[in-house]
């Protein structure tokens, strides 16, 4: 039994050591200045917006319904992760336990699933309200995007669980050094020392429907509204349509590029060195630019 025990323990370490940029001391402090200026940015920036978008009853609308909920997924997204970066680099004790590791990749992949699926729901949202400006309003109707935003939601979490349970039975062998700034799944399979098949193919299936399907309606949509701007007359009223939704599509392209690199790839065979570099932009650098 107490034989049992010890490999028990020895496979699943009570904490991990998450490097960072242990290997490069001198950007530790101006790395952490500009991940603190970065964090205020973003919980400023974000909890603005959802404030305006609750107080003012003129912002009441379909797009700033789905922006109050983007804002609150960066704020989240960044609250996840960030503090702990910032404990770490302050300290020359750069730990986490197995616990805190699971809840901190658990709810990155849920915000991060559910944060896809609410930009398809924008994207839908500026196709009707170009495509079919009559109908807006009849279309784009409140319980809709209350359903489209629980749709979110649940089906983020439920990727999430499914990916958490497959990790967690994922045995270490004494292995605690996680080449990462924080923790999430890619970088645990890559960790293990068991078979990570089944988590390799799960994990590329699911994270390939919740990204590559979104993406597909995104481009889709927008494919219907350049064709009905091309149509419009007046260059300002072209300027105004593109206008609407050119920030949209900055938001996509600082989320989805980052994603896909990071996440359509086997687990077992991507660059831990890039990989935690790229894990840092859209942890940080995304939440805090989508508010501007």
């Amino acid at each position: 039994m107490k034989s049992d025990n010890q490999s028990f323990l020895e496979e699943f370490p009570k904490n991990f050591i998450l490097l960072g940029v242990s290997d490069r001391p001198w950007l530790e402090l101006p790395l952490f200045v500009v991940l603190l200026v970065s964090y205020i940015l973003a919980v400023l920036g974000n909890i603005a917006i959802i404030l305006v978008s609750r107080l003012d009853p003129q912002l009441h609308s379909p797009m700033y319904i789905f922006l109050g909920h983007l804002a609150f997924l960066d704020l989240c997204y960044t609250t996840t992760t960030v503090p702990q970066m910032l404990v770490n680099m302050g300290s020359s004790k750069k730990t986490i336990s197995y616990g805190g590791c699971t809840v901190q990749y658990a709810i990155f992949h849920w915000l991060g699933c559910t944060e896809c699926i609410v930009l398809a729901a924008m994207a839908l949202d500026r196709y009707v309200a170009i495509c079919e400006p009559l109908r807006y309003a009849i279309i784009m109707h409140r319980a809709l995007c209350q359903q489209l935003v629980a749709v979110a939601w649940l089906s983020g979490f439920s990727n999430s669980l499914v990916q958490v349970v497959l990790t967690v039975q994922l045995p270490f062998c004494g292995r605690q050094v996680l080449n990462n700034f924080f923790c999430e799944v890619p970088a645990m399979i890559k960790l293990s020392c068991a078979d990570t098949a089944v988590n390799d193919a799960t994990l590329a299936v699911l994270v390939a429907f919740f990204v590559l399907v979104p993406l597909a309606l995104i481009l889709l949509s927008y494919g219907f509204i350049i064709r009905a701007v091309l149509r419009i007359q007046s260059s300002k009223g072209r300027r105004k349509a593109f206008g609407t939704c050119s920030s949209h599509l900055v938001v996509v392209s600082l989320f989805y590029l980052p994603a896909i690199y990071m996440y359509l790839q086997p687990p077992s065979s991507y660059s831990q060195e890039q990989g935690k570099f790229i894990s840092l932009f859209y942890s940080i650098i995304t939440p805090t630019l989508n508010p501007f």
